[in-house]
């Protein structure tokens, strides 16, 4: 995408705007539900978690500094494998990003709706039984326009705009963990025994990164290699802005997950267990239990400006993934226009939006929009590590600014721990997640159709791999252990044995299908405007 100098992204914006998009409404939610599911050891729950998608991103590094473009985590697959592949990845990215935009605004009108004061009783009718009610999905689409609207204006825009809301997410985390540490500091919520600590055993410590929000809280890195050519300084920013943000935020979340596993009262402990505590707005509600009325008011605004700062971010991620995506040539050609004067992909944006709009229409609570992100978020991630180590043997002589010197090891690691934590959505999440990924598959092979294209059984071929995949996700998500609402053929914890030896014969089919497509020359022309 065209961008002129004084619109380049540096490393503070850059860090900036991904923290917008990292801490969101996830650590309004994730430290309560994430108790639910594993009691204190949820603690360890955000340390996989954070693990998890560090692995992951590490492989993206490589790629993002061989072809920095706009969009680029649509395009990877697609350069070393062909355009099936590329398809596939991208689709499974955009259904992830498509629901972080209406996700984030149901996640605003939601605390609206529990707002204490009595002029704002009028705000109680915007959510009802889980769901945001008809008046309040009205307000839902007014968030999201805005999230729209102020992505319009050109990068400098959007990045003023970050910069501030994203110094407000970090500051009020950082006081609720202080207010709630100095007003009630119970270290023995934590246990006095592994017993204790692991109420409900160790599954769910596993189960929680999915299901109660954790992977999703630190999805947002790609918005760093989705910026890609308005990143000042590329060879050293992409690596420092996703590691200094993951690093950031996660310190940000286990502070804020044990401040509250010590901030629940013991005798309610007792009384209901971690189970049985039930909040509406977890640390407001907690913060006026504890009598500090100023915090829970702080807590509430936060609630509002968090999830709008998220929603901007994302808003500006998936319109680039849209239009890096209508380039592969499997999407209609209006997607790609860029405005004359900002360059800015409006009418993937707006499309962006209309589909946004009719999603969270079907899908109106927080906890299934959630649910659709993680899974489809991490089928895309898979072809990460794949394409990094193919592009090794396929193109040894692209210019490489950034050259990891673990890819071969942490990229069958990224791989493994990528399809742990889609069986650790658990069924029927899995199979859903892939029934929509596949519903993509027609506008594929319509395009193909229509351009008459020589090589759709060689881009087959190439796919193969990942399609077999899915199958074999879901019949193992489906067969698995009862502690990952599995059919129980499959004790814990060999499930996860399973998963790790025949995701590693994947990984190295996927790697070993590689081949040379147009796109492979299309790679070739934009790395070649690399500096190293």
């Amino acid at each position: 995408m065209k961008s002129d100098k004084t619109t380049k992204i540096g490393l503070f914006q850059l860090i900036m705007l991904t923290l917008g998009s990292l801490i969101g409404s996830g650590w309004l939610f994730g430290s309560w539900e994430a108790t639910r599911v594993a009691g204190p050891a949820a603690i360890i729950s955000w340390v996989i978690g954070g693990l998890v998608i560090a692995a992951i991103a590490y492989n993206y590094i490589e790629l993002g500094a061989m072809f920095p473009e706009a969009g680029g985590m649509s395009r990877y697959a697609q350069y070393s494998h062909g355009p099936l592949l590329g398809f596939i990845a991208s689709w499974s990215n955009w259904v992830s990003l498509i629901t972080l935009i209406p996700i984030e605004a149901v996640a605003a009108v939601q605390y609206m709706s529990s707002w204490p004061w009595a002029w704002a009783n009028w705000t109680q009718q915007f959510f009802s039984n889980g769901a945001i009610t008809t008046p309040g999905l009205l307000l839902v689409f007014g968030f999201m326009l805005v999230f729209t609207l102020i992505n319009f204006w050109s990068v400098t825009l959007l990045t003023r705009f970050t910069n501030f809301i994203s110094l407000f997410k970090i500051g009020v985390p950082t006081i609720t963990v202080i207010m709630l540490t100095l007003s009630s500091f119970h270290p023995g919520n934590y246990g006095h025994s592994l017993h204790e600590f692991m109420p409900y055993g160790s599954a769910p410590i596993f189960s929680a990164t999915a299901t109660a929000g954790i992977i999703f809280s630190f999805n947002a890195f790609q918005t760093v290699i989705n910026m890609g050519s308005e990143i000042k300084n590329t060879k050293k920013n992409i690596s420092r802005g996703i590691f200094l943000s993951l690093l950031i935020s996660g310190i940000i979340y286990i502070l804020i997950q044990s401040a509250y596993i010590m901030a629940i009262d013991p005798s309610t402990l007792a009384q209901h267990g971690w189970h049985g505590i039930n909040f509406s707005s977890p640390f407001a509600d907690l913060a006026i239990l504890l009598g500090i009325h100023w915090l829970s008011v702080l807590l509430y605004l936060d609630a509002f400006i968090s999830p709008v700062g998220t929603g901007v971010s994302f808003a500006a991620s998936t319109g680039r993934v849209l239009f890096a995506m209508e380039s592969n040539k499997h999407m209609p050609k209006f997607l790609g226009k860029l405005s004359s004067k900002f360059y800015m992909p409006r009418a993937a944006m707006l499309t962006n939006l209309v589909i946004s709009m009719i999603m969270v229409s079907v899908f109106r609570s927080w906890s299934t929009l959630a649910t659709v992100i993680c899974a489809s978020t991490l089928i895309a991630y898979l072809t990460g590590p794949v394409t990094a180590v193919a592009f090794r043997h396929t193109a040894p002589n692209f210019k490489r600014p950034v050259k990891l010197k673990m890819l071969s090891f942490m990229a069958p690691v990224a791989f493994v721990l990528a399809s742990l934590a889609i069986y650790w959505s658990m069924w029927p999440t899995t199979i859903e997640v892939i029934l929509v990924i596949l519903l993509g598959l027609p506008i594929y092979f319509y395009y193909e159709y229509k351009a008459k294209n020589n090589d759709t059984w060689k881009a087959f071929k190439s796919a193969l791999w990942l399609i077999v995949y899915l199958i074999f996700i879901s019949l193992i998500s489906y067969a698995g252990s009862h502690e990952f609402n599995g059919a129980g053929w499959i004790s814990y914890p060999w499930d996860f044995v399973v998963i790790i030896v025949v995701s590693l014969i994947f990984y190295y089919w996927g790697v070993k299908s590689a081949q040379i497509f147009p796109d492979y020359y299309q790679a070739k022309k934009l790395n070649d405007t690399v500096k190293e």
